[in-house]
């Protein structure tokens, strides 16, 4: 220790991922010596996480990728007992990551060659590569602002309906050039706001920043001694300064957390305590443009939690599952997942993007904005699904107002949503491009998916690559299997019923991006791309009742289809 200090912290680290790696050899040797503990998914994963846990604390250690190795192998002999497709994707996710970050280590052969032997059979998703572009304007956006009261889209609704097969208006402004990324200032910035949502099993804490900074956590043991009654989950944000209009105590008092306190700890660091009073589980992450650090908390019982103990022999075939209001699909097979699901989907939240002062893509007709398009489709799509499958469907947005990316998972989470659906409309310079294309949560399969996921969460596609080490842990619990399942049977059933009343339907498939919108979200979750708003036909189209019926109807068919997959009359 003394010589770590005097001036050797690499070797300090190199013996603290090394010391790391040995215990969760260890763990592996346990298990492999015990028949019983290899029957439990939950030892099996309890090893994996030791593994991970070293590529995630010393990611430029050598012993990251023999971690992520390791892990990889344990996550495929856990499959092959398991036959959970996860636990397959999740190790061929770690393989391309070794083969892709740390290509000078010698496990990057190792991941390569073992990548090749299992990678052509795992194909759940049909990738084809988005021709979506950043569109993004933000000079014709402050236009947009200054002059929203001018704007009649009523009108310009009501003149598609009466002329939809008359020639449209002329193009829009020429796009402007993409913005270069904004350095971070040398003073302090400032914390400027607190946000909390919160129900008895869930509560997410928003800290808004003006700009990035560093930051670390820690969590407290309760200590009565000296006052303290709550375990306490601290962040310390570096060269910061606390806003004037920042609240120092902000009151929660739901079943997990009592408060969240702020405060100048350090001429130049923010500390922010919440003081917790029960919790099963808690995730913190960042995010950009703007900056701002989430704090995640779950309670017993939540989608956050683990599981409870699942033998891995256990034939799902020999116990119906308990129908309950919320539904935890972390280590069940599809075919329980399937059971549940048919008979426990009860509220789904629809989400229109954008709104407020963000609009949104530009239309190809003057004075269409994409905020404006999907309010009116989850409007009627929320119509259609309460009136046909007899759900509770919530809105994120009623209204015009602006909500954030982060608010609007929140929302989901704290409603206990069964399913959350974000709609929006497609855009690219290249106004002959049209058709639809569906998304789920997960690392983008190619560089076009990541412009795409860049301008829906206006930001950087540098910010975007930044996102994998965030979602190597969110996406444990992202219902990537379930989000999967309802993105196909809602693209097909898409796609199928907007080509039997329109021709020019063209389908982009099912792709895979780090969407903002949709991280942290506890049940299966799409983003649905409808028609391209930039195309002089598409946009026409979407200005119609007509259509827009026609792609809620369709969207209404492909979820039905998902919740009724297992009939459970059959059950």
């Amino acid at each position: 220790m003394i010589i770590c200090m005097a001036g050797l912290p690499d070797t300090c680290q190199a013996d603290s991922a090394k010391q790391k790696y040995m215990a969760a050899d260890d763990c592996f040797k346990k298990l492999r010596n015990s028949s019983t503990e290899q029957q439990k998914v939950s030892s099996w994963l309890n090893c994996i996480r030791r593994y991970e846990t070293i590529y995630q604390v010393h990611p430029e250690n050598s012993w990251a990728p023999a971690g992520m190795y390791k892990a990889a192998e344990l996550y495929l002999q856990l499959f092959k007992r398991s036959n959970t497709r996860t636990h397959k994707s999740r190790a061929i996710d770690l393989l391309a990551r070794i083969r892709n970050k740390y290509p000078k280590s010698a496990y990057s052969g190792r991941a390569k060659i073992l990548l090749k032997s299992i990678a052509p059979a795992q194909r759940q998703i049909k990738h084809i590569r988005s021709k979506k572009e950043e569109t993004r304007n933000d000079a014709r956006i402050d236009r947009f602002n200054r002059n929203q009261a001018s704007l009649d889209l009523e009108k310009l609704i009501q003149t598609a309906e009466e002329k939809e097969k008359k020639k449209a208006p002329k193009a829009p402004y020429t796009q402007a050039l993409a913005k270069p990324e904004k350095q971070n200032p040398r003073g302090d910035t400032r914390v400027t706001d607190l946000r909390v949502w919160s129900n008895p099993e869930y509560t997410r804490i928003v800290i808004n920043a003006s700009n990035e900074r560093n930051y670390s956590h820690r969590l407290l043991k309760r200590d009565p001694t000296i006052n303290k009654p709550f375990q306490r989950l601290y962040i310390d944000i570096e060269k910061t300064r606390l806003g004037k209009d920042v609240a120092e105590h902000i009151p929660i008092n739901d079943n997990l957390l009592n408060q969240a306190r702020a405060g100048q700890y350090l001429p130049h660091t923010v500390r922010v305590v919440v003081d917790i009073k029960s919790f099963e589980n808690y995730k913190i992450f960042s995010l950009k443009d703007p900056f701002r650090i989430i704090i995640d908390v779950w309670g017993k019982g939540s989608n956050g939690s683990p599981p409870p103990e699942q033998s891995i022999t256990q034939k799902d075939t020999d116990k119906r599952p308990v129908i309950t209001s919320r539904i935890t699909t972390d280590n069940l097979k599809s075919s329980d997942i399937a059971r549940q699901l048919a008979l426990g989907v009860r509220k789904i939240i629809t989400d229109p993007g954008h709104g407020g002062p963000d609009p949104g893509a530009p239309g190809y007709i003057k004075g269409v904005w994409e905020k404006d398009i999907v309010l009116k489709l989850a409007l009627n799509l929320a119509q259609k699904l309460r009136t046909r499958l007899h759900c509770t469907v919530e809105l994120t947005r009623s209204t015009d107002k602006k909500l954030t990316l982060e608010e609007r998972t929140a929302i989901a989470n704290t409603q206990r949503a069964d399913l959350f659906i974000s709609l929006h409309c497609n855009a690219a310079k290249n106004k002959r491009l049209k058709g639809f294309e569906t998304y789920i949560l997960n690392l983008a399969t190619d560089d076009q998916s990541i412009t795409v996921a860049a301008r829906e969460n206006a930001t950087s596609k540098k910010n975007i690559s930044d996102l994998e080490y965030i979602l190597s842990d969110l996406m444990k619990h992202a219902k990537i299997e379930e989000s999967t399942r309802l993105a196909n049977d809602v693209h097909k059933s898409m796609i199928q019923g907007m080509k039997t009343k329109y021709s020019d339907i063209v389908d982009h498939g099912v792709k895979q991006a780090p969407f903002y919108v949709l991280l942290g979200a506890r049940m299966p979750s799409i983003l649905i791309e409808t028609s391209f708003i930039s195309n002089k036909q598409e946009c026409q189209r979407l200005l119609t009742q007509s259509y827009r019926n026609t792609v809620c109807h369709a969207i209404t068919d492909g979820i039905e289809k998902y919740i009724n997959a297992t009939n459970p009359k059959q059950l």
